[in-house]
């Protein structure tokens, strides 16, 4: 029998709509000879619903059409094993949950703890390592003390006074970065290159979160990893983001206008295989499992620091994460197929 695999999307988050087109991508790609598939939107005020309509209106946001459109919650009564339609209170009992959703209320544990309670397998990191690796400054910390490189940086709340902060990170040289504590896809971030841009800059930062962190720079370039499983992972191959200008922001992750990904990094083999033994540390060291990208920077001198892991990177077939996995002879399909095992297995 199919194996029943419920795929949500959207979200509560500033990332809905890169949820959106991620998970069409993986609706698309799902071998559906294989699996069930559930959709599962949520909008952004936070409410559930079973969609039963055409997968494209997902990528356009057409998705919400209160016809087609069941409201529902997921059962956290574990007899249930699933969600409940709530006008018929019809239980759907899944074996396994998908979640495509990217930041906070989907990548940031909550979900996941949510599915823990209801005793319901899913794809990804469980709730411990989402929370963990959601939080930068706690990651950095862990990470650091597994002796591996992190930046220097320091957290900061909406209750600190302009004054303490300034004096904080006047021991730290300019440009920093100035970024809300829990975001992702780059939202509220701001590369500083004097005292004079701060002001502005935590104004940015705390319109994602009531806590910030500012770190500072790394003289090198980005380089990612991306990992697949468990126990027994797989790394994929390591690519390298090539920037004119600024950072990597949500516009330039997107649209990719002043910058470049090479697949592979344009370093030797052998530095590249220190990059991917150093990304699995972070990855076993924050505990992670299913799948994540490790995001780091390779400096002049050969270091490899820590930056930060997406616990739910992008999913669509020219996202970095499965890009990096094609590389290696692992196709789109076949990263979703091994996921889903994974979640049933855990």
């Amino acid at each position: 029998m199919k194996k029943k695999v419920a795929i949500l999307f959207g979200g509560c988050s500033s990332e809905y709509e890169v949820s959106l087109v991620s998970a069409t991508s993986v609706i698309r790609n799902i071998n559906k000879e294989k699996y069930d598939v559930i959709m599962v939107g949520i909008t952004q005020d936070g409410n559930f619903y079973l969609y039963e309509g055409n997968i494209d209106d997902i990528e356009r946001d057409k998705w919400f059409d209160s016809k087609i459109c069941k409201k529902i919650t997921i059962s956290t009564n574990r007899c249930d094993h699933g969600i409940i339609i709530l006008e018929t209170n019809e239980i759907i009992r899944l074996d396994v949950v998908f979640p495509v959703l990217h930041g906070r209320n989907g990548e940031d544990g909550r979900l996941q703890g949510l599915l823990e309670l209801a005793g319901i397998k899913y794809v990804g990191c469980d709730m411990i390592s989402s929370a963990i690796c959601m939080d930068k400054y706690l990651a950095h910390e862990l990470v650091s003390s597994s002796g591996l490189l992190s930046p220097i940086s320091y957290l900061f709340d909406k209750n600190d006074s302009y004054e303490k902060i300034s004096e904080k990170i006047s021991k730290l040289n300019f440009p920093l970065f100035v970024k809300p504590l829990k975001a992702g896809s780059s939202f509220g971030i701001t590369k500083i290159f004097s005292i004079s841009d701060l002001y502005k800059s935590l104004d940015e930062a705390f319109k994602y979160d009531n806590k910030v962190i500012i770190e500072e720079n790394i003289n090198g370039f980005e380089v990612g990893c991306a990992i697949l499983g468990n126990i027994d992972s797989i790394t994929g191959e390591v690519d390298e983001i090539e920037l004119e200008e600024g950072f990597f922001d949500y516009f330039e992750k997107y649209n990719l206008k002043t910058s470049r990904i090479h697949l592979p990094a344009r370093i030797d083999k052998e530095e590249r295989e220190k990059i991917k033994e150093t990304a699995l540390k972070i990855y076993k060291t924050l505990g992670c499992a299913g799948f994540a990208r490790v995001d780091m920077f390779y400096t002049k001198d050969k270091k490899i620091v820590f930056n930060e892991v997406n616990t739910i990177p992008g999913c669509t077939s020219h996202s970095r994460y499965p890009s990096m996995l094609k590389q290696i002879g692992i196709s789109f399909e076949s990263v979703i197929d091994k996921l889903i095992e994974l979640g049933v297995e855990r």
